[in-house]
């Protein structure tokens, strides 16, 4: 971590709520479901996809996990009643996953049932290591009822290759990324270049064994080094998606993917915890502080 992020990280508590809201407002849509569905509308209006996420994880009580879970089946039906091209992204730990075992898989269960309801897809998104197991299990048992289920797996872990190589199959449905917690040495890699080489190499891996990848970075470079091998391996686009956060800046990249008959998938967060979330990534992830702070003050 370079001198300047330590320097802003050690201030973020002291950071008034209005100046995180703004930084934070170009990155979250909105803090109600009408805002969320109304963005998920403009992006489908531009020629994008979407998936909606409510913002939390970590809930203290099984009637919060219950409240989520209820959330997303409504996001689920308003999604089908306006017919917008989006799926819907959950945290384990936000619907119950720490809390109790019958807990969560009674909520993923009513939220599996949800998506099938109206043929939609859902994705159970990966939290940080002492999850990774309970989630691959977890996504494994809905595949024993609905197929249009899928998780996602993080390029700087160790064992994500080995994870990848033991779940493919014609159904298998991921995405891609590069990961956001810290983790120890131990369990991933830390060098950015050797993270990028994994991640390419995963991508690799993934094309070969035919199964749907959703390509989830912001790397210019690495998508470059992508695009050559989808060239290289001629994969259809049948095969992949490419996978961005709301609001992320990704200088003509989203143009140039729908230019090339490519899905471009946007990650739309929304939810009154947004003060919470942006704090908590700051502090988890110091790397993007100088990034954040940098786009604020530009736009300032």
């Amino acid at each position: 971590m370079n001198y300047f992020n330590r320097l802003v990280l050690s201030f973020v508590p002291l950071i008034p709520r209005i100046f995180v809201r703004r930084i934070a407002g170009k990155y979250v849509a909105g803090e109600t479901k009408e805002e969320a569905l109304a963005t998920v509308k403009s992006l489908n209006d531009q020629g994008f996809s979407a998936t909606i996420d409510i913002l939390g994880e970590h809930v203290k009580s099984a009637e919060r996990a219950t409240e989520v879970t209820q959330s997303y089946a409504q996001l689920f039906n308003e999604i089908q009643k306006r017919n917008l091209d989006c799926n819907v992204s959950i945290k384990p730990t936000h619907v119950g996953m720490e809390l109790s075992e019958h807990l969560f898989a009674e909520n993923l269960s009513l939220l599996l049932a949800k998506a099938k309801e109206h043929d939609n897809f859902l994705r159970i998104d990966m939290e940080n290591s002492p999850y990774t197991d309970l989630t691959i299990a977890a996504y494994q048992s809905c595949l024993t009822t609905y197929q249009k289920v899928g998780t996602v797996f993080q390029a700087y872990l160790h064992r994500t290759e080995k994870d990848l190589l033991q779940l493919f199959s014609p159904h298998f449905n991921f995405r891609l990324c590069k990961g956001i917690y810290r983790e120890d040495p131990n369990i991933a890699i830390q060098e950015r270049r050797e993270i990028s080489n994994n991640f390419l190499n995963l991508i690799r891996i993934a094309f070969k064994n035919e199964c749907y990848v959703g390509i989830a970075t912001h790397d210019l470079a690495l998508l470059d080094n992508i695009y050559q091998l989808i060239d290289e391996m001629q994969i259809h686009s049948s095969k992949f998606e490419f996978q961005v956060l709301y609001g992320v800046p990704m200088s003509g990249w989203l143009e140039k993917h729908l230019e090339k008959g490519y899905k471009v998938r946007v990650y739309v967060p929304f939810g009154p915890e947004w003060y919470d979330y942006s704090i908590r990534r700051l502090k988890e992830n110091p790397n993007i502080v100088g990034y954040v702070m940098g786009n604020f003050f530009h736009k300032k």
